[in-house]
C-alpha cells in the first residue's frame, strides 16, 4: 500500500483516488491558452471524477522569448504571462464541493534550450514595482536560456547544474463572480509558485462555481524559494494529473498533502498575512480532521509548524504552513 492510498483523495473522492478516463489537452485541443482565471470561458474539457489528464503546457511567456539577445519589455504583453490549459468543467462540482488534483508527472517538452528567466522592468523582489512604488530606478532587462533535462538537470552553466525538481506554478479553480489574471494567487489557488505543488502531491481545491473551471500552466523546472528575481525556470512540458471531487468539504483556501505532510497555502499582502491566513487554515484543518482543540493546535504549531514562501514577487504573496502527518496523525 502507498501513502497515497490513505489520501483523502482516494479515501474521500468520489471515484476513490482511481484512474477511470483518459484525456489529452495538448496545444491543438487547447487553442488559444487563456490568461485569467474565470467561469466565463466555454470549458475545454468536460471531464467526470476520476480523469487522468495529460496537458501540453507553454512557460510563462508562451513561447516568445526565443534568445538571449531579446528583450522582454518589447516581446511581453504584461499582464499577458502564465497561459494556461483549461479550463476543464469536472462533472458534479458544486459550491461547497472540493476538486482534488493528484499531480502524476511534469515532462519537459521542446527544443534546447528549453528553459527560460529573465530580469524585467518593474517586475521582481529587489526592485521597484507598481505595488511597491520606488523612485530608484529599476534593474537592466537580462534573458538567460537554459538547458533543461529531466535526467541531467538544469545546467546553470559548465560549473553548475540545478536538479530538476518541476512543479506546477498556476493551479486552481475559476474564482466566485470574477475574471483575474493568472498572475494573481488568492482563495481559488492560480499563481501561487508554490515548490511542493510537484509529482506526487495532491492539491485541494474549494469549488466556487459549478464546474469547478480547473486551470493549470506555469511549469517550473527550479525554482527557490520566494522566486526572488520574479521568474523561475520557465519551461514548457507534458504534464500529467489525476483529477477527483470530494463532496461537502468546507475549505477556505488550497491545502495540499504528500506522503509525509499536511499543508495549507494562504495568499496576501503583506507577506504576514498570508501566513496568518495558511496557519488558520491548517489549525483548522487539524481540529476538523485530526480531533486537536484549536488552541492546542495554535500552541502544538507554534513548535513544530513549518512555513514556505512560495513567491514574494506576486500581486499576492503565497506562503504554505505544514505539519507532519507523523504529528498530526499522532493524535487521533
Amino acid at each position: 500500500m502507498s501513502w497515497f492510498d490513505t489520501s483523502i483523495m482516494a479515501t474521500r473522492g468520489v471515484a476513490k483516488g482511481e484512474a477511470r478516463s483518459h484525456h489529452r489537452l495538448g496545444e491543438a485541443e487547447q487553442g488559444d491558452y487563456p490568461y485569467i482565471y474565470t467561469a466565463q470561458i466555454e470549458p475545454r474539457l468536460r471531464v467526470d471524477p476520476g480523469a487522468v489528464i495529460t496537458a501540453e503546457t507553454h512557460d510563462a511567456f508562451e513561447g516568445k522569448i526565443k534568445s538571449e539577445s531579446d528583450r522582454p519589455s518589447e516581446i511581453l504583453n504584461f499582464p499577458y504571462l502564465n497561459p494556461q490549459n483549461g479550463p476543464i468543467w469536472v462533472n458534479g462540482a458544486q459550491k461547497g464541493d472540493v476538486i482534488a488534483v493528484y499531480i502524476e508527472s511534469i515532462v519537459p517538452r521542446g527544443d534546447q534550450p528549453r528553459g527560460t528567466t529573465v530580469i524585467m522592468p518593474e517586475f521582481g523582489g529587489l526592485v521597484p514595482t507598481k505595488d511597491t512604488a520606488l523612485i530608484s530606478p529599476g534593474l537592466p532587462e537580462r534573458v538567460r536560456k537554459l538547458h533543461v533535462d529531466e535526467t541531467t538537470g538544469v545546467r546553470w552553466n559548465d560549473k553548475i547544474t540545478l536538479p530538476y525538481e518541476p512543479f506546477i506554478g498556476t493551479l486552481g479553480v475559476a474564482p466566485a463572480a470574477e475574471a483575474i489574471s493568472s498572475l494573481v494567487p488568492d482563495y481559488y489557488g492560480g499563481n501561487m509558485d508554490m515548490p511542493d505543488v510537484a509529482p506526487g502531491a495532491v492539491v485541494y481545491f474549494p469549488v466556487q462555481a459549478e464546474g469547478g473551471y480547473l486551470y493549470l500552466g506555469d511549469c517550473h523546472a527550479a525554482q527557490g524559494d520566494g522566486e526572488l528575481c520574479g521568474v523561475a525556470v520557465e519551461h514548457p512540458t507534458v504534464t500529467t494529473i489525476r483529477v477527483d471531487l470530494i463532496k461537502n468539504w468546507a475549505i477556505s483556501i488550497p491545502r495540499l498533502e504528500n506522503e509525509t505532510l499536511l499543508m495549507a497555502i494562504g495568499a496576501s499582502r503583506p507577506m504576514e498575512d498570508a501566513a496568518r491566513g495558511a496557519y488558520r487554515e491548517l489549525i483548522r484543518w487539524m481540529a476538523a480532521d485530526y480531533g486537536f482543540d484549536e488552541i492546542d493546535a495554535y500552541m502544538l504549531l507554534t513548535q513544530c509548524g513549518r512555513v514556505r514562501l512560495g513567491n514574494m514577487v506576486d500581486p499576492k504573496y503565497t506562503v504554505g504552513a505544514s505539519v507532519l502527518k507523523s504529528i498530526a496523525r499522532a493524535n487521533l
